[in-house]
């Protein structure tokens, strides 16, 4: 008898090291603001930034995320394990077995209100110099977020916002 292979990947947290989340927005082709998620390992794994690349990889793969592929509209998927959730000036993303979370700017907050949805780009490419505590300059973001490299290593994902109702 033959067995069929797990649909999932093995993941493992400790090899992802620290996951980096960044909100920011900027003009759309439609002239108006998108509201952009950035999500990145920095490489600084125990086991190195090659294991950290590839618990990402799994981390989205077992949440029905393709790195590399189509882009993924989370607005029209309502069973897509992976949610955003916007409340108190932060945005929090939510995909099994982890959250991540980051302060929102204004201009950030504004769009996502206006459009209901963010743009999330979840790359597996790790990114030591983003480093929470430094400053990101926004041409080393543009340069990093920018990236063929950094692109075509990402899962694509329109996710609607939510918030709690009070």
């Amino acid at each position: 008898m033959t067995s069929t292979p797990s649909a999932t990947r093995p993941f493992r947290a400790a090899d992802l090291g620290t996951l980096v989340m960044l909100a920011w927005s900027g003009e759309a082709p439609d002239g108006t603001d998108m509201p952009y998620l950035l999500v990145y390992p920095l490489g600084d794994s125990a086991v190195g930034p090659g294991a950290a690349s590839a618990a990402a990889a799994a981390l989205l793969e077992n949440n029905g995320l393709p790195v590399g592929g189509d882009l993924v509209d989370g607005t029209a998927r309502p069973s897509l394990p992976v949610t955003l959730l916007v409340q108190s000036g932060q945005a929090v993303l939510n995909l099994a077995p982890l959250n991540a979370q980051c302060p929102a700017p204004e201009e950030w907050l504004a769009a996502v209100g206006e459009r209901g949805y963010a743009y999330l780009v979840f790359t597996t490419r790790p990114w030591p110099e983003g480093r929470p505590g430094r400053p990101v300059t926004p041409e080393a973001l543009k340069e990093f977020a920018g990236a063929e490299e950094t692109l075509t290593a990402a899962a694509h994902v329109v996710l609607p916002a939510r918030s709690l109702r009070g």
